[in-house]
């Protein structure tokens, strides 16, 4: 059966680089075909129409036409350009990290996947809507993880199967959860993880968004959290991520000296 010529898709722009003389490589990540490589025709010209529409954390409407290689942006449409991100460093700097795990975890053509595209607009318009990004980015991890098959075990010990009890833990990323102190006593490569900080992940686990978003961590419990599930995701990838650094140094400038 021969497939159409042009076909139309949803995306978001995870990133673009330079092809060609004017041509940009674009990444894109769509509703209906999943992690898709296209090409726009001339948008690095000065006068061009389509460039402002493919920047990255926009999602868009977008008409491609089958060529040799790659499809070709034939014509495209911003439905939300998430501008709040674009005026805060530190909302940029989640919303890449957000971008950088999905463009990390998925590959060219797996099929489409609404679920976790839903999950991924959400999560883009709930930084850019509120004023402190931290906590839709953990309920986005957390998500991602279930989707991916990488649920992290919270509530029975990932060696043992015991309940986990009310008090400091270990986290292990190659058991894929929690390790009770029975059992991490003197094991390598275990991180530890205060009671509060589970407490946490926990809640983010079993909940829906707006259940989670009644969470009050303290800065130590963040800290905490934000380490556990940035430290799984590298052991999952096998390699640093890049946007977590970018991040840090972002919030060590904006704060008053």
């Amino acid at each position: 059966m021969n497939q159409p010529r042009s076909f139309r898709a949803e995306a978001i722009v995870l990133r673009h680089s330079d092809w060609g003389e004017a041509d940009r490589l674009l990444i894109l990540f769509t509703r209906e075909h999943g992690k898709l490589r296209a090409v726009a025709k001339g948008a690095r010209k000065v006068l061009s129409r389509k460039a402002g529409h493919l920047e990255p954390f926009t999602r868009v409407t977008i008409q491609l036409a089958r060529g040799r290689e790659l499809p070709i942006v034939a014509q495209v449409e911003t439905l939300d350009a998430y501008l709040p991100l674009r005026e805060d460093l530190v909302k940029v700097g989640y919303a890449a990290y957000v971008l950088e795990l999905i463009d990390r975890f998925t590959y060219d053509e797996e099929g489409n996947n609404p679920v976790i595209f839903r999950v991924l607009t959400d999560t883009l318009a709930r930084i850019a809507a509120e004023p402190d990004g931290w906590l839709a980015v953990r309920y986005y991890e957390m998500r991602l993880l279930d989707f991916l098959g990488f649920r992290p075990k919270l509530f029975e010990c990932a060696n043992c199967g015991r309940k986990i009890e009310p008090l400091d833990q270990y986290f292990s990323p190659s058991a894929g959860g929690v390790i009770c102190p029975r059992c991490g006593l003197g094991l390598p490569g275990l991180w530890s993880i205060s009671v509060e900080a589970l407490k946490y992940l926990r809640h983010f686990q079993r909940s829906n968004y707006v259940e989670a978003s009644r969470a009050r961590p303290n800065a130590e419990s963040q800290k905490q959290v934000e380490a556990v599930m940035q430290g799984y995701f590298t052991y999952l990838l096998e390699r640093e991520l890049n946007t977590p650094g970018f991040l840090k140094r972002v919030k060590e400038s904006t704060i008053p000296r």
